[in-house]
């Protein structure tokens, strides 16, 4: 049994804003050398998320609109001292990390699935770890 460990940056320049990170954890794959077993990428901040979902550009608009017109409101309390209240009630109904079978050295992900990092108070300079298990080539 293998594991492997690699963290690397996402940098965002919206406020709400989402990226697909898939290719970047594949690479980290390919160089766990990991045949069989799973990839957790999990990110270090309590206002940003991982999610899978489909990259479509107008799905990922409606993502943001949607968070938007959830989580935003004018009476948080949390915004007397800071202004990202909606960021973390928003983080607390997704997720901060992704648990994927790695098949042959691949994600086993789905036809249309990527992995995208959801930022929720940007812009920022966010953290992602990957961990790989698994059993080597």
């Amino acid at each position: 049994m293998e594991l492997f460990t690699k963290q690397f940056e996402v940098k965002t320049g919206e406020r709400i804003e989402l990226k697909d990170i898939t290719n970047q954890v594949q690479s980290i794959i390919n160089d766990s050398k990991v045949k069989q077993g799973i990839a957790f990428v999990y990110t270090l901040h309590t206002t940003a998320t991982i999610i899978i979902n489909e990259a479509e550009r107008g799905l990922l608009n409606d993502i943001k609109k949607w968070v938007q017109a959830a989580f935003s409101r004018t009476d948080y309390d949390h915004d007397k001292i800071d202004t990202n209240a909606a960021a973390h009630i928003a983080a607390t109904f997704a997720k901060n990390a992704v648990t994927i079978p790695v098949d042959d050295g691949k994600l086993a992900l789905g036809t249309w699935q990527r992995i995208l990092h959801l930022e929720l108070d940007g812009p920022r300079t966010r953290s992602v770890i990957v961990q790989v298990i698994g059993t080597p080539f």
